[in-house]
Order: structure tokens, then C-alpha cells, then sequence
């Protein structure tokens, strides 16, 4: 359905401030605090965007704790592309409506478009290029009322069948799991064993796969296991039990044509017999540990691949969006925060006991 008049108003009519929940230091949930600021306004060939919904990350938590480290101190305070800027507004998933558009490249064309975010800039041109700066990161992004984004990064989404909600589930952890799938080569008719499945990036792999046709079985709690169960997994495997390879072994004896992995740890090492000859371990996380103990001679007398993957690509984001234009599939949302709560959602999302995305959606009261 198109927008109406009320969702998009007169630009000259818009205010000179704006709620945001500002990062003003790397730390703890203390970091964040809730401000009255300027509003942003469009420069060229960009927009600006009245958030209807901003999803939450685990990068928003370990930019905030400065966790990423830097290539030569990985003691070092920094986000996952380096040092920050201080005070940041964080929220790297948004979907909302256009208000308004600065000079140049169409742009003035997505006035009153409700639409998806991309929020990666990019390397270079082409459809494989790698993400340099994210939205939320590098710059200010969607736990606001409002949000300055690149109109090229804008995507229409006027006709999707979902909610700005369930719309903002989807860019980092969607776009993450789309590009592993991708990577690993996961088409209808394979098997394929996902890590960390109720999390963001593991549910939205279970989703992607099941949708692709991809028979799939997933490691997480027993508990949360009819959640997972339900967003499409076939089989779960227990990781309480403590036995997840060999449970994953009898859940597929033949044999596993991907492994999407955000757990990472000993099981690599350990798990690589898992995968069919010519499989491919895709791996885009480490919750488990980053060390990794390997036998390099499994790795290539079975022609396996264990391949790295961060984020999405300008391609694999315009196959999301093409998915969240046909409501292809319908993210899980665990929980919803008003902007007041954004420290609040940021410690549920790190204690963990959740299953789907917790989203801040600036309108609501707190």
C-alpha cells in the first residue's frame, strides 16, 4: 500500500531537533544516553529518512564496547573497521519514509517512498564490492527519529507485505546469512547444518535456507529449539548436550553440503568431516573463540572450502530486497523498544534468552 499524505510531511514543516539514543563513549550500558540533537539534513544526493524502525546487532554491542580491536593492538578500544567518532547515534538496520532529499541524482523522486536501508558503503563500484562504513558505525544512523542515508543506498519496499518492524530485521543479520548462503553455494535439495540458529544471523539462515529449498538442521539450546523448529529448521541438535558434532553426524550421516557457521571455535577443527566432499564451512563469527585448530589434510583431500564471510555485497543486498518486497520470508521480531530503551534492548540482546530480533521503534513510547 502507497503511503499517505500523513506519513510523509511538507519538509519546510519539519523540526529543528530530534530524540536520538547517543553513544557517547566506548563502555558499558552507561554509554548511552537518550538527547535532544539537531535534526540531520540531506546534503547531495542524499536523503532523509523518518526511522519507522531501527533492528538491533551484535556489532551494536561490541562497537559500543570497543570489542573488534585493530590489526596491530588487539587490546586497542575500536569498532570492526577502526577507531570511532564520539558521540555516535548506533542502529545500522532501518526501514521508514522519506521526508526529504537534497540537490541532485533524483533523489527528490523518493520523497514519501518507504523504504529498506542499505547500510554499507562500498570499496569501489560493481556488484561484489566490499563494504568500507556502516551506518551506525562510521556514521549516524537509526536509533533516532530521523536518519541522514545515501539516496543510492535507499531501496523502495512501497509494496512489501511487511511491517517497518519486521522490514528493519532484516539488513545486517538477514543480509549477513544471505551472503554466507551465497557463498557456500546453498541451493534447493542440499543439506545444510546451521550454527548459532537462534540468534539474528543463525534464525535468518534457517529462514533462507528453508526458503530455498535446502533440507536444514540447526544447533542451538534445547529451549529454544520449537522457536527454531518453526522458523524452518527439519532437525535441532542440542548444543547443551555437549555433543554437537557427533550429533550432527547422526542427524545427516551422508553428509552436509554447507555448514553456515557463527559459532566458529574447536568445532571447525573438529567438524570438517561433516561436510560432503566438496562442501564448503562458511564461517562469518566467532562466538565460540577465534583460535582455530585445523588439519589442513581434511581440508584438501576432500576439495572442502572453509570460506570467511562479512556482511553482504551491493548483489546480495538487492536479492534481500527483492525477498523483502515479496515478503518471502517473514522475519521473527522477539521484542520491540521505544528510544528510551535502547540500553535496556542492547542488554537483553547480550544476555542472550531470546529468539528472533529485538527492534527499536523510535514512535513508541518506552
Amino acid at each position: 500500500m502507497p503511503p499517505s499524505p500523513e506519513d510523509h510531511p511538507d519538509p519546510t514543516q519539519l523540526p529543528a531537533t530530534m530524540r536520538a539514543a547517543v553513544t557517547t563513549h566506548h563502555g558499558g550500558l552507561d554509554a548511552i544516553e537518550l538527547r535532544e540533537v539537531p535534526l540531520p539534513r540531506p546534503g547531495p544526493g542524499e536523503l532523509l529518512v523518518r526511522v519507522g524502525a531501527a533492528g538491533c546487532n551484535n556489532t551494536d554491542l561490541w562497537t559500543r564496547e570497543g570489542s573488534y580491536g585493530l590489526a596491530d593492538d588487539p587490546d586497542a578500544k575500536a569498532g570492526w573497521l577502526g577507531p570511532l567518532d564520539f558521540p555516535r547515534i548506533q542502529g545500522g538496520d532501518v526501514a521508514g519514509t522519506v521526508v526529504a532529499a537534497g540537490a541532485g541524482a533524483g533523489a527528490g523522486e523518493l520523497v514519501g517512498a518507504r523504504v529498506l536501508v542499505d547500510p554499507a558503503l562500498y570499496d569501489g563500484p560493481g556488484p561484489d564490492a566490499m563494504v568500507a562504513d556502516v551506518l551506525g558505525s562510521e556514521r549516524d544512523g537509526g536509533f533516532a527519529e530521523y536518519v541522514v542515508v545515501p539516496a543510492a543506498r535507499a531501496h523502495r519496499v512501497d509494496g512489501s507485505p511487511l511491517t517497518d518492524v519486521e522490514l528493519a530485521a532484516l539488513p545486517i543479520a538477514y543480509g549477513t546469512a544471505l551472503g554466507m548462503l551465497e557463498r557456500g553455494s546453498v541451493a534447493d535439495g542440499h543439506t545444510v547444518l546451521v550454527t548459532g540458529a537462534s540468534g539474528g544471523v543463525g534464525l535468518a539462515a534457517v529462514q533462507l535456507a528453508r526458503a530455498r529449498g535446502a533440507r536444514v538442521v540447526a544447533v542451538c539450546s534445547g529451549d529454544k529449539a520449537d522457536a527454531v523448529r518453526a522458523a524452518g529448521a527439519d532437525h535441532v541438535v542440542d548444543r547443551q548436550r555437549g555433543r554437537v558434532v557427533a550429533d550432527a553426524a547422526a542427524a545427516t550421516p551422508s553428509g552436509y553440503d554447507a555448514v553456515i557457521d557463527v559459532v566458529a571455535g574447536a568445532a571447525v577443527g573438529q567438524g570438517l568431516g561433516l561436510l560432503r566432499a566438496g562442501g564448503r564451512w562458511v564461517v562469518a563469527g566467532a562466538l565460540d573463540g577465534w583460535a582455530v585448530d585445523l588439519d589442513v589434510r581434511r581440508l584438501y583431500l576432500a576439495n572442502l572450502a572453509l570460506v570467511g564471510s562479512t556482511m553482504h555485497t551491493p548483489r546480495i543486498f538487492d536479492l534481500l530486497v527483492g525477498i523483502a518486497r515479496r515478503g518471502d520470508v517473514r522475519p521473527a521480531v522477539a521484542a520491540t523498544f521505544g528510544l528510551d530503551e535502547v540500553a535496556e534492548a542492547q542488554r537483553q540482546l547480550a544476555r542472550r534468552l531470546h529468539v528472533g530480533k529485538l527492534v527499536v521503534v523510535p514512535g513508541a513510547a518506552g
